[in-house]
């Protein structure tokens, strides 16, 4: 059957006669092209032979047909087709170079008329304050010669802008040339007379201007009361220059001297031609000879102006006194030279406040009070820029300089005051504080005897930012006064501002001990040690006891160091309950007569102060044998101590007792532990304590018994404690 025409579906992926699969048509990738021939042109194309080949092949420029105009109707309707894209121009962007080519092109056509419309229509439009588009107004008028119109626009021009100098002076220049000498001179008068307003400084032109204008035609006793009204109504240093260099052209160096007389009289330091005014008259005064005056000149400007603006005028000083001056003035102009320095560095850091001291010294050691009150004030107001205290440690202390500076070396005590008052309200004291400015204000205030102003300044430190140091010196100060109801309410506010404060506590129950205020200063030890929380409360309980013990208050003392047990355990504590019940009721001031009549009475209290003092021993060797078993070096401790304490009670006393606590030292092995678990090496370990260790070896107990048998006899029950030597003095007699 044949089955060429039959219809057939899509043919199957199968193997070509290569081997390999066909891939559809739609999923090939282009790839790059093969190239046969990799071997390079003999001729190669460059970029440049490329550019110079477009340029010979481009075309000419087409450009629009030249079209005639061959009657006055062709003219008139190309007139009103450019006049209507001249107004869709103007309308569509109104800019002055738009109403500029439309005014131009009018005045091409000869229509006066039209072209002056289109200025005014622009002037009234918006470009009023357009200089230019006046200008070329006012050039309009004159190439027509049209001198009236030109004048108008003139003057309208400088009355809606005047201070644009290049109106004036084309204004004057016109009339110049039409020979109107009057009428210039005029204009100089109106330019003038805005040069004395707000644009005085850029009014100097005016004034140089007319004095030219002036010269030019000879009137120089016009052009010098030209100048005399420039230095009356702007006395500046720059007009005063050039008045003198005017009458030093003309000759007359009179009249210039009295010009830079009358220029010094009104002198601004802070001007900034002041040093060119200085540099001319030095120069002046110089070349006439006048060595003195010159010298006067140069150092009046280095006293009186900012050092930022004398680097020239020092420069030349120091070459004047190099060719006129002796050894000790160029030695001083040398000096200078460390100022500029000085100058330079804190000018290019303001911040850096160890060169302004460098700064403060050097002038200090010149001398110049005045100078160095601006150098005082200059360094001030660079305050550091966080309100954090260590940018400001070193700042507060050139105001602490200033201060003393005026008070001591200036003798100005309003000053130094207002330095004080100026310094506190400097400091942002809700941050942070200087107790030291503070104090020091007072102290000034207290120098003056303005006792009220000093407790004053005290008081706002307290209320605004208070520092115990502060409190301290307030309280010393009411206390030399003797104030001492104000001392207490400071006491008062003090413990109330920091109760933890325990220097505060004790201060103030010192003072009522040695006012004899026995029950105020108990309260007050009492308040103290029931605060929860105190800085040093080992201090405050030890001048609490203290206290009892001088005011032979047994009992509360007994009662203080158990109130004590219950807070601590600390071993000093056990020892000094024990000392305390073994000098109990000791009166080391008796004389020789009064402890023979109370010998047996003392025999007695004797016996009682040995127990006592033993069962406070026995009750820490207690606590530290049950509770703090661990505490083996203080237990060692506190048996020396006792140990000493039964030495010194002679005779009645029991070192048995001591020696029976005592522990012994136990040796024991411990296995080292080792990889295998089964060692067979091992540690010895110490359990315990020896004798030796508490110093009762038989020896050293002998020798202290033959001792006090050799110096006695015996005990005298009658002796003080305080006579028995301790367990470590005996040590060293052996």
């Amino acid at each position: 059957m044949d089955t060429s025409c039959a219809p057939q579906g899509p043919k199957l992926l199968g193997p070509s006669n290569s081997g390999r699969p066909k891939m559809p048509s739609f999923l090939r990738v282009p790839g790059a092209a093969r190239v046969k021939n990799k071997r390079p042109s003999a001729v190669q194309i460059t970029a440049e032979q490329i550019l110079l080949e477009a340029r010979d092949q481009r075309g000419t420029e087409l450009r629009p047909p030249k079209r005639k105009i061959v009657d006055s109707e062709e003219l008139a309707e190309r007139r009103v087709r450019k006049r209507k894209e001249f107004e869709d121009m103007v309308r569509r962007a109104a800019s002055p170079s738009v109403w500029l080519k439309y005014a131009r092109w009018e005045e091409s056509q000869r229509d006066m008329a039209r072209s002056r419309s289109v200025f005014e229509r622009a002037l009234d439009t918006f470009a009023h304050r357009d200089h230019t588009l006046w200008l070329n107004y006012a050039e309009f008028e004159m190439r027509n010669r049209s001198v009236k119109h030109a004048r108008n626009v003139w003057d309208r021009a400088v009355a809606v802008l005047p201070l644009v100098d290049q109106l004036w002076y084309k204004y004057i220049h016109m009339e110049e040339l039409l020979g109107a000498v009057t009428n210039a001179r005029q204009v100089f008068e109106r330019w003038t007379r805005w040069a004395r307003g707000p644009a005085r400084r850029a009014g100097a032109a005016a004034w140089k201007s007319f004095v030219k204008f002036e010269l030019r035609y000879g009137e120089v006793g016009r052009a010098r009361d030209i100048y005399e009204r420039l230095v009356r109504e702007q006395p500046r240093p720059g007009a005063f220059v050039q008045y003198a260099k005017f009458e030093m052209k003309h000759g007359e160096v009179s009249r210039a001297r009295r010009v830079y007389e009358q220029a010094m009289d009104v002198l601004d330091p802070e001007d900034e031609d002041a040093e060119l005014l200085l540099l001319s008259f030095a120069n002046f005064v110089e070349t006439h000879k006048e060595v003195d005056r010159a010298r006067a000149i140069y150092r009046f400007g280095l006293d009186r102006l900012p050092m930022a603006k004398t680097k020239e005028l020092y420069s030349n000083y120091l070459a004047f006194e190099k060719m006129f001056g002796d050894q000790k003035r160029i030695e001083d102009t040398l000096m200078m030279k460390k100022r500029l320095l000085y100058e330079d560095e804190v000018t290019s850091n303001p911040l850096n406040y160890d060169g302004w001291f460098d700064y403060l010294r050097l002038e200090e050691s010149l001398g110049n009070k005045d100078r160095i009150k601006e150098v005082y004030k200059r360094a001030v107001s660079n305050v550091p820029p966080a309100e954090e205290k260590r940018y400001w440690k070193r700042y507060i202390y050139i105001w602490i300089m200033r201060a003393l500076f005026e008070e001591i070396d200036a003798q100005d005590v309003e000053q130094a005051r207002a330095v004080y008052r100026d310094c506190l309200k400097q400091i942002p004291h809700r941050k942070f504080t200087f107790a030291k400015v503070w104090l020091m204000a007072a102290q000034f205030e207290i120098r003056q005897k303005n006792l009220k102003s000093a407790r004053q300044i005290l008081g706002n430190a307290i209320g605004m930012a208070p520092k115990g140091k502060i409190f301290k010196k307030y309280i010393e100060f009411e206390m030399q006064l003797g104030n001492i109801d104000r001392c207490r309410i400071l006491y008062e506010k003090f413990i109330e501002w920091d109760p933890s404060n325990c220097y505060a506590w004790l201060k103030y129950a010192e003072m009522e001990k040695n006012l004899r205020e026995t029950d105020r200063a108990r309260t007050i030890f009492e308040l103290a040690i029931a605060q929860p929380a105190l800085d040093t409360p080992e201090l405050l309980w030890k001048e609490y006891l203290n206290f009892e013990k001088d005011e032979n208050e047994l009992g509360r003392t007994r009662e203080l160091y158990e109130r004590l047990l219950d807070k601590t355990k600390h071993l000093k504590v056990w020892i000094s309950y024990a000392d305390f019940e073994a000098s109990a009721g000791l009166r080391n001031e008796d004389t020789g007569c009064e402890k023979s009549k109370n010998a047996i009475k003392n025999q007695d209290s004797l016996m009682e102060r040995v127990q006592r003092s033993r069962a406070v021993f026995e009750r820490a060797f207690d606590y530290f044998s049950n509770s703090a078993p661990e505490l083996q070096e203080e237990m060692s401790i506190l048996l020396k101590e006792w140990l000493g304490k039964e030495i010194s009670f002679g005779g009645i006393g029991d070192v048995s007792l001591v020696q029976s606590k005592t522990l012994r030292k136990v040796m024991r092995k411990r296995p080292i532990p080792t990889e295998e678990h089964c060692s067979r090496r091992f540690d010895e370990l110490a359990d315990g304590m020896v004798a030796d260790e508490v110093g009762m070896t038989p020896k050293i107990m002998k020798a202290a018994y033959e001792w006090k048998k050799r110096k006695s006899g015996g005990f005298d029950t009658s002796q003080s404690l305080t006579d028995i030597p301790k367990w470590h003095d005996t040590a060293g007699v052996f």
